[in-house]
């Protein structure tokens, strides 16, 4: 059944029926996270330069992390916080070393016929290392170019005893990382000067968003938490979003500014745990139309009246529209038009979709959306 076709009536079935992950489904994607968190944890960093390098956690990110994984996309993203990163700057000026020894490892499992893993070069992000480099897809979708300091490895993990054939593979991003949080528990909240340190080393070098895989453990607690069908609505969102990235091919925001942009949906719109799928839907995509008037933040874990993070964050929301800063990272503007014209084709297909059956009643009148200010 494609979404485009699907009745407005049948959203809540389309979701259950090919948008959420079955058992067998979260099983091979769990062994899979198990054994390259082992990996790292146990065996990846065992010495450097003379001094043990220690695993202080593996965090688990990403659409896993946050409950909201598509059925058949088997990704996950894992933050491996070390103890040899002192420092945001640390963690800049050295994480390529300790990518290229994350692949050395991985290659040294490989040859041993531990696991089977494949390097992978993606679109859009730094991926592989090789001779002290990166190779990164062109936003122009040509030729590979070459660039320095990537901030993840990727590659897919198979492990044909468990999982029949390669295809079925896992695939995985590995983003080394500096602890700047410590212990994180349910309703932390970090201590300001966290934030007065990261808009420090961030403003004024063109590093803000920079070390958002530092505040993983928040982004990770700002969705978990939501009811479920909010998160299947998330899971809408994030289908519609490969859809029109499959049609566009173009650049086009980043997902993660489309999770948030359901969430503020939901919590100026609605706030109820059972809710109208296709209404919540269609306030998604009149939000997407309304790109240039978005100014969306968050103050759960930073304090706007504190004297430099306020300053700071009224700065942040003088920028141009959209803005949807990052709730754990006050320097991320991920609703940033970069490159430009991403909103505008997104834009587009909202309003192509807006017509189509999931927004129609039964009668074929259009159905209402959340009464949300932009």
């Amino acid at each position: 059944m494609e979404l485009r076709e699907t009745s407005a009536r049948d959203l809540d079935k389309f979701i259950e029926d090919y948008l959420l992950p079955d058992s067998p489904f979260r099983d091979r994607v769990n062994e899979a996270i198990h054994i390259i968190c082992s990996f790292l944890k146990e065996r990846c960093f065992l010495q450097r330069g003379g001094r043990p390098v220690r695993v202080l956690k593996v965090v688990k990110g990403g659409s896993s992390g946050k409950g909201t994984t598509l059925r058949g996309r088997s990704d996950a993203d894992l933050v491996v916080f070390l103890s040899s990163f002192g420092s945001f700057q640390e963690q800049f000026d050295h994480r390529e070393e300790f990518i290229q020894e994350i692949r050395r490892q991985l290659e040294a499992c490989r040859a041993e016929k531990v696991f089977t893993v494949q390097f992978e070069i993606k679109k859009n992000m730094a991926v592989m290392q090789s001779h002290n480099t990166a190779v990164i897809q062109s936003h122009r979708w040509g030729n590979p170019r070459v660039i320095r300091n990537p901030r993840s490895l990727s590659f897919t993990l198979s492990n044909k005893s468990c999982w029949g054939c390669p295809q079925n593979g896992v695939e995985f991003d590995v983003l080394p990382a500096f602890d700047v949080l410590g212990q994180v528990t349910r309703d932390y909240r970090p201590n300001p000067e966290v934030y007065v340190r990261l808009i420090r080393e961030c403003e004024g070098l063109g590093r803000e968003g920079e070390f958002s895989t530092c505040f993983t453990e928040l982004q990770r607690a700002f969705l978990k938490q939501r009811p479920a069908k909010l998160k299947s609505l998330i899971r809408l969102v994030k289908y519609w979003y490969q859809e029109c990235k499959q049609e566009l091919g173009h650049p086009l925001p980043p997902q993660y500014a489309l999770e948030l942009l359901t969430v503020y949906a939901w919590e100026r719109g609605s706030r109820d745990v059972d809710f109208i799928t296709s209404q919540g839907f269609r306030t998604v995509l009149e939000l997407v139309l309304n790109y240039r008037g978005l100014c969306i933040y968050w103050t759960k874990y930073y304090d706007i009246s504190h004297s430099v993070i306020g300053p700071y964050l009224r700065r942040q929301l003088q920028k141009p529209r959209p803005v949807i800063l990052d709730p754990a990272d006050p320097t991320g503007n991920v609703g940033a038009d970069n490159p430009p014209g991403g909103w505008e084709r997104l834009a587009g297909k909202a309003r192509d979709w807006l017509t189509y059956p999931c927004f129609k009643k039964w009668d074929g009148s259009p159905v209402g959306s959340w009464n949300v200010q932009i």
